[in-house]
């Protein structure tokens, strides 16, 4: 049994769900989002406010996807409900971020400052030039745009400098011996 699946997903107000054939289209307050499942493994149907997710066969695939497709259709129901926050530290001497538009315009100590447009359906603020956030109603997307900002400059085991998520643990390693 999946531990995950046998829970229905509850839909809170102002949430819309729609399920046709193998889509689950989800509407709320901060926007729309639809994906897609297995619909000769598992089912999906709305009951009395929520949505319920069944098996329809006891082999492994079947099993194996009821949680995933669980937890997917729950993360778009959070997603336009409450929507997603990543935050960033930049770290080190002269490093900082600003936001020109929709453009986030970093300087990470290169000869150069490095711009990312923000993609459509995320918004990135800076709360002071050493913290960025970014929100989302696509988990996946904010995850994404996080990385790759922090692919610009990866935090280095020494000093820790570089870009960092807010909670993130930079294992220290020891400088040179004389």
């Amino acid at each position: 049994m999946s531990r995950v699946g046998k829970y229905p997903i509850n839909i809170p107000e102002g949430v819309n769900v729609d399920i046709k054939g193998n889509v689950v289209t989800v509407k709320g307050k901060l926007g729309e989002l639809c994906c897609s499942f297995d619909d000769s493994h598992v089912s999906a149907k709305l009951d009395e406010g929520k949505v319920v997710v069944a098996p329809l066969s006891q082999s492994l695939t079947a099993r194996a996807l009821w949680g995933t497709t669980r937890a997917n259709i729950n993360t778009l129901v959070k997603g336009v409900s409450e929507g997603y926050t990543k935050n960033l530290e930049l770290v080190g001497v002269g490093y900082k971020a600003r936001m020109e538009g929709t453009k986030l315009v970093l300087s990470l100590g290169f000869s150069h400052d490095v711009d990312f447009p923000a993609p459509q359906g995320i918004k990135i603020s800076c709360e002071s030039p050493t913290q960025i956030k970014i929100f989302g109603v696509d988990k996946q997307l904010v995850g994404q745009v996080a990385a790759e900002i922090r692919k610009y400059r990866k935090p280095e085991p020494y000093k820790g400098k570089g870009v960092k998520y807010e909670n993130e643990y930079i294992r220290r390693k020891e400088g040179k011996k004389k």
